[in-house]
C-alpha cells in the first residue's frame, strides 16, 4: 500500500527557490531575449530606441533630398563637429536630470568658463593646460554652489539655476566687455574642433575600441555564466559587438577620406573633438553603470526618500551631479570656443541650453528622474545636429529649424510621459 511521504523542508525550500528565482539562473536563448526586449518596449522601457530610429530616419530623408551632399565625407565631418558642444553639455545635464533636477544655467556656465580660459590665454599668457584647468574649476565651483543651494537650503533647482542663468551672463559681460570678443589662438585648443587626428591613429583607435568593447562584453558574459546568473545569449553578445565594430569602422573609413575642396591640399581624419566625446562617454558610462556612486544617483532619482532611508547621502549626491554637470559644461564651452576660435559675450546663451536639454530628452533620459544613460546625450546631440545640418543644406528658413526642433523635443517629452505612465501601469 502506497503511503504519502511528507516533503522535507530542504526539498520544499529548493522547490520554492527554483520557482521564484529560476529566471535568474539561466541563460536565455536569442528568441527569449528578443521577446523580453519586446515586452520591455511595450511596458514603456524605450531607452534610446526612439532616438536611434529618428536618427536613421533623418539620415534617409536628407540623403534622398540631398543625395550628393549629405553623406559626403566633408559634410559628415562638419556634422560631427557641429554636434560636439551640444553633446558634451547634454552629457552633463543627464546627471542632473537623473536625480529629477534641472540646471538652466549650464549653457551660460559654459560661456563663462570659456571666457575665463580665453582671457588667461590671450591676456595673461598662461599655457593652455593652466587655462583649461582654471576654466573647468570655474564650472565645478558654479555647480557646487548651485548644488549646495538646492540640496542644503532646499531652494528649487529651477529658481536657483534661473538666477544663475541671469547672473553668470553678467559675469561674462563684465569679463569680456560689452560687444567684445576674445580670440582663441592656442594651437592645442583650436585643434579640438578644427583639426583632425592622423588617419593611421584613427584606424588604430577604431580597431582598439572595437576589440575592447567585444572583450568587455565577452568577459561580462563569461562572469555571469560562472556565477550561474542570467545572461544574454552568446549570439546576441557577438552580434552587438559586431554591430559596434561595424559602426566604428564605417565612420572611420568615411572620415578618413580626403575632403579638401582643392586638389592641391589634403584634409582627412577623425576630428580630435570626436575622440574627446568618446572618452567622456566611456568615463560617464563607467561612472553611472559600474560604480556605487552611479547606482546611488539612480536610486536618488527613483525615490530620494527611499534612498535616504537606505543610507545614501542624498545631499552629497545632489551636489555632486550639479558639479559634474557644470564641469562638463565648462568642457563644452572650451570646445565651442575651439570651433569658433573666439569667445563672445553671448557665449552659451541663446538656444544652447535648450538644445542641450532637448538632446538629453530626445536621447532617452527621463525628465522625471531615475532613467537615462550617458549615451542618450550622444544620440540626442546627433539628432539635433542632423536636423540643423540637413535643413541648412536644403536652404530652408531659420524659423523652420526652430519649429522642427521644437516639435521633435515635444514629441520626445510626450513619449517620455507616456512611457512613464505605461511603466506605472505595468508596475515597473
Amino acid at each position: 500500500m502506497a503511503t504519502d511521504i511528507p516533503e522535507s523542508k530542504e526539498a520544499a525550500a529548493v522547490k520554492l527557490a527554483d520557482s521564484d528565482f529560476a529566471n535568474d539562473l539561466r541563460e536565455g536563448d536569442l528568441k527569449s531575449s528578443l521577446l523580453d526586449y519586446w515586452s520591455k518596449i511595450k511596458s514603456g522601457e524605450l531607452g534610446a530606441l526612439p532616438a536611434i530610429v529618428g536618427l536613421l530616419s533623418l539620415f534617409v530623408l536628407f540623403t534622398i533630398l540631398k543625395p550628393g551632399t549629405f553623406l559626403s565625407a566633408g559634410n559628415l565631418a562638419n556634422l560631427s563637429t557641429q554636434a560636439l558642444p551640444i553633446t558634451i553639455l547634454a552629457m552633463g545635464l543627464v546627471f542632473v536630470l537623473l536625480v529629477g533636477e534641472i540646471d538652466l544655467s549650464a549653457g551660460v556656465a559654459s560661456g563663462l568658463s570659456a571666457a575665463v580660459m580665453a582671457k588667461l590665454l590671450a591676456q595673461s599668457g598662461q599655457p593652455w593646460y593652466v587655462a583649461v584647468i582654471c576654466a573647468i574649476a570655474v564650472g565645478i565651483i558654479i555647480g557646487a554652489t548651485i548644488g549646495w543651494l538646492v540640496a542644503v537650503l532646499r531652494i528649487p533647482s529651477f529658481v536657483v539655476s534661473l538666477a544663475f542663468f541671469l547672473g553668470l551672463q553678467g559675469f561674462t559681460l563684465w569679463l569680456i566687455g560689452e560687444g567684445g570678443t576674445v580670440p582663441v589662438r592656442d594651437d592645442v585648443i583650436v585643434a579640438l574642433a578644427s583639426k583632425n587626428m592622423p588617419v593611421a591613429l584613427g584606424w588604430t583607435l577604431a580597431v582598439v575600441c572595437s576589440v575592447a568593447y567585444a572583450a568587455t562584453q565577452l568577459l561580462r558574459w563569461r562572469s555571469q555564466q560562472k556565477r550561474n546568473l542570467v545572461s544574454k545569449p552568446l549570439a546576441l553578445v557577438l552580434g552587438q559587438s559586431a554591430l559596434v565594430a561595424a559602426v566604428l569602422l564605417i565612420v572611420t573609413a568615411v572620415l578618413s577620406q580626403d575632403r579638401a575642396a582643392s586638389p592641391i591640399a589634403w584634409i582627412g581624419g577623425i576630428p580630435w573633438g570626436v575622440l574627446l566625446v568618446g572618452t567622456l562617454l566611456v568615463a560617464c558610462t563607467f561612472l553611472l553603470g559600474r560604480t556605487s556612486f552611479g547606482r546611488h544617483i539612480y536610486a536618488v532619482g527613483g525615490n530620494a526618500e527611499a534612498a535616504r532611508r537606505a543610507g545614501i547621502n542624498v545631499v552629497r549626491i545632489r551636489i555632486s551631479v550639479f558639479m559634474i554637470g557644470s564641469g562638463l559644461a565648462a568642457i563644452s564651452g572650451i570646445v565651442a570656443a575651439s570651433r569658433l576660435n573666439s569667445v563672445a559675450t553671448n557665449a552659451g546663451g541663446d538656444t544652447t541650453l535648450l538644445y542641450a536639454v532637448g538632446a538629453a530628452v530626445i536621447g532617452g533620459t527621463s525628465l522625471f528622474g531615475g532613467r537615462g544613460k550617458a549615451r542618450d546625450a550622444v544620440f540626442g546631440g546627433l539628432v539635433i545636429a542632423t536636423i540643423e545640418n540637413g535643413l541648412g543644406l536644403l536652404g530652408t528658413k531659420a524659423y523652420l529649424s526652430f519649429l522642427i526642433t521644437g516639435l521633435v523635443l515635444l514629441l520626445a517629452a510626450s513619449m517620455d510621459a507616456l512611457a512613464r505612465r505605461r511603466r506605472s501601469s505595468a508596475g515597473r
